[in-house]
C-alpha cells in the first residue's frame, strides 16, 4: 500500500507543498529566524495527531531491529588517542545506553520514508536552512532511522557527523528524554575544545532545554551544537524518527561511527571512508 505523506502532514498549518503560497513564507522567515538564533528549529505538530498512530505502530514492529549498544563514548564517536592530554574532551568518555532501528528497515510501506522521500519534503527544509548543496543522506543504513531510548537511556554529549539533523518526535517516555543543546559551539574552523571542555565538567550557562512533544519537526544543525538526550524514565519507548540531509552528495557516515550505533557496516562504508568532507572537524 502506497502512502502519501500529504495525508500525514497537517498541510493547513505548514504548507510546505505550496512554495509560491503567502503562508510558505511566513514558515520559512520562522524557520529562519530560529535557525539564525540558536540553530534549532521547531515546528510543533508538523504530523497530523491522528496519524501518530501509524508512526508508533511502525516503531513498535521494528523495534526488535534495533541494534543496542551499552559502551563508552566521547563526543566525537572517535577511539581514546594517548597522544591528548587526559583531560582533553577527546579523552572524556560516557557511558551511553541506546539503541537505533537502521534505515534498511523502513521500507517503501514505511510512513516515515514516506515524508522523508516526499517532493514536497526536502525542498522546504533545504529552504528553511538556506542551503545551495542539499542531498538526502546516501548511507544506507542511516537516511532514515528511529532512536529508540528505554528507562535509564539516554544520549550523552555529542556533535552530529551530518551537518542537518531533522528528527520527528513520536512517542515519548513517561519523564525525562529532554533535548539539551549548547548552539554553536565549534564552527568549520575551530573546535573550541575549551568551550565544549567547560560544559563537560557542569557549566550550564551555554545550555538550552527542549521538551519535545509527539508530532513536533524539529530542524537541527548539530554539526556544531553539541547536544545530548537526558534519561529515559517510565515503562514507556521514547521513539524519534530521525531524516538526514547533508552538503556533499554520496556522502555515509565513518566506519567506526558507523560500527558503533548501528552494529555493522556495509562495504559502501569501506569504500567512501576516504572521501574529503566539506570539513576537518572531528567526526
Amino acid at each position: 500500500m502506497t502512502i502519501d505523506a500529504a495525508d500525514l502532514i497537517d498541510l493547513a498549518r505548514y504548507p510546505i507543498d505550496d512554495p509560491d503560497g503567502p503562508g510558505y513564507q511566513a514558515l520559512l522567515q520562522h524557520c529562519h529566524d530560529e535557525l539564525q538564533d540558536d540553530g534549532c528549529c521547531v515546528l510543533p505538530g508538523f504530523v497530523h495527531s491522528e496519524a501518530l498512530a501509524a508512526l508508533v505502530a511502525e516503531c513498535d514492529q521494528v523495534s526488535s531491529a534495533a541494534h543496542r549498544s551499552f559502551n563508552r563514548t566521547n563526543a566525537y564517536f572517535t577511539l581514546d588517542d594517548e597522544k591528548l592530554p587526559a583531560d582533553h574532551p577527546r579523552r572524556r568518555f560516557y557511558d551511553r545506553s541506546n539503541a537505533f532501528v537502521p534505515a534498511d528497515n523502513f521500507g517503501p510501506e514505511s510512513p516515515l520514508r514516506a515524508i522523508y522521500e516526499w517532493p514536497a519534503f526536502m525542498p522546504f527544509i533545504q529552504a528553511a536552512l538556506g542551503e545551495v548543496s542539499f542531498h538526502r543522506y546516501a548511507d544506507p543504513l542511516a537516511d532514515v532511522i528511529v532512536n529508540q531510548t528505554e528507562a535509564g537511556g539516554g544520549f550523552p554529549w555529542h556533535f552530529d557527523t551530518n551537518s542537518f539533523t531533522v528528527t520527528l518526535a513520536i512517542q515519548n517516555g513517561d519523564a525525562g528524554g529532554a533535548f539539551e543543546y549548547c548552539p554553536n559551539l565549534r564552527c568549520p574552523d575551530d573546535e573550541n575544545y575549551s568551550g565544549v571542555a567547560a560544559v563537560l565538567e557542569g557549566d550550564r550557562a551555554p545550555i538550552r532545554t527542549l521538551a519535545l512533544g509527539p508530532g513536533d519537526l524539529q530542524i537541527f544543525k548539530g554539526r556544531y551544537t553539541l547536544h545530548r538526550v537526558t534519561p529515559v524514565e517510565g515503562d514507556r519507548l521514547r521513539y524519534v524518527g530521525i531524516f538526514s540531509f547533508v552538503e556533499e552528495p554520496n556522502m555515509v557516515g565513518r566506519v567506526e561511527r558507523t560500527r558503533q550505533l548501528y552494529g555493522r557496516v556495509l562495504p559502501i562504508h569501506l569504500e567512501r571512508e576516504a572521501l574529503v568532507r566539506a570539513d576537518a572537524l572531528a567526526d
